[in-house]
């Protein structure tokens, strides 16, 4: 036990109660130990025994300690938050708990919390940034659905703030992010799709300013090119369209001499809304037609809907997302990027 460690008085003092809002120095009063040495141990200084920060840090969480963060602000200009920005419907089937998962996991064992962030339908995705930017809420900020030319980035980048994105932008200016290789997953969807037999291929893309909107464009494309078949992009519908509304769309374009006969799908929503096209058009998934989704929550197989899946894991990206925040604050510029490459069940060719 080092000098620091001695109890203020040479003993511990048990069965001390806390009154009031508990603070350092009433985990102090509780251990014996200097009030200093409890800061240390709180934020896990490696100069101390580990049986002292155990033991401090799990009476701290008995007794429902939290750091004064107004104050913590004022000494270090650190607030010890991460915060995740998600709007309400990016909760739909576990995006954004899974998001919440894996940046959690990361974060366990450090001094940060997690803070949600609501943006809501009537708010500019740069409003809740810019706050949290001017008053210094966060140490860092984890935001998804990245534009090619996102303002959020553009702000983030241009003040110094730790971020990462999941997406990316087409900002010449590097910057932190995680994403998905939707290109690579749209080129082999589409051409699995035509090795099923399919003669023309659709997808239904997220709103146009999106990224990765782009991206699943140029893989299809690619793919259609090589395997010789027809595509088309999904007119009047998107994404972020109601599911009746891309349900009617599908069922409507079936009836069409010319409609697509396979689909691939960038969500399980927009896949369950096709699949359900396709039935009540008097198409049989799996047979007269063919879907291929990526897939997220085990929610989906559930259906049963004789599509063919490629796994994106939100845990994963999670963990990666709270990774590479974590080293943007401790001053890392380097390197500071993940793209998840899809991995296919299908035989390859």
């Amino acid at each position: 036990m080092s000098q620091d460690e001695v109890p203020a008085n040479g003993r511990a003092k048990r069965g001390v109660k806390p009154s009031g809002k508990p603070t350092l120095k009433t985990i102090a009063q509780m251990t014996g130990l200097a009030v200093t040495t409890i800061s240390r141990a709180l934020n896990n200084a490696p100069e101390l025994a580990q049986e002292t920060r155990d033991r401090v840090q799990r009476i701290a969480a008995e007794i429902g300690y939290l750091p004064d963060r107004a104050a913590l602000r004022l000494k270090t200009g650190r607030t010890n938050v991460i915060s995740l920005v998600l709007e309400p419907d990016e909760q739909i089937y576990g995006f954004g708990t899974s998001l919440v998962t894996g940046i959690t996991e990361t974060l366990r064992d450090t001094a940060y919390h997690l803070v949600i962030t609501p943006l809501f339908r009537n708010m500019q995705p740069i409003e809740p940034i810019r706050h949290i930017v001017r008053n210094r809420m966060a140490d860092g900020v984890i935001f998804s659905k990245a534009e090619a030319f996102d303002e959020r980035i553009r702000f983030l980048l241009d003040n110094d703030f730790p971020f990462v994105s999941h997406g990316r932008s087409q900002w010449p200016d590097a910057h932190p992010f995680v994403d998905f290789d939707n290109e690579d997953y749209a080129y082999h969807a589409t051409l699995r799709l035509a090795a099923l037999g399919c003669k023309k291929v659709s997808i239904v893309l997220p709103d146009s300013a999106l990224t990765y909107t782009g991206h699943l464009k140029a893989g299809v494309e690619r793919g259609a090119r090589e395997a010789g078949i027809a595509f088309e992009f999904a007119a009047d519908v998107n994404l972020s369209s109601p599911t009746d509304a891309i349900r009617n769309y599908v069922i409507k374009r079936s009836k069409r001499p010319d409609g697509p006969d396979g689909y691939i799908c960038a969500s399980e929503v927009s896949a369950l809304a096709i699949i359900g096209g396709l039935n009540e058009a008097g198409l049989v998934v799996g047979k007269t037609a063919h879907v291929v989704t990526k897939q997220s929550s085990s929610m989906f197989m559930q259906f049963q809907p004789a599509a063919e899946t490629v796994a994106e894991d939100f845990v994963a990206a999670g963990r990666h997302l709270g990774e590479l925040l974590l080293r943007r604050i401790a001053g890392d510029a380097d390197d500071l990027t993940y793209l998840a490459k899809p991995h296919y069940d299908w035989p390859q060719g």
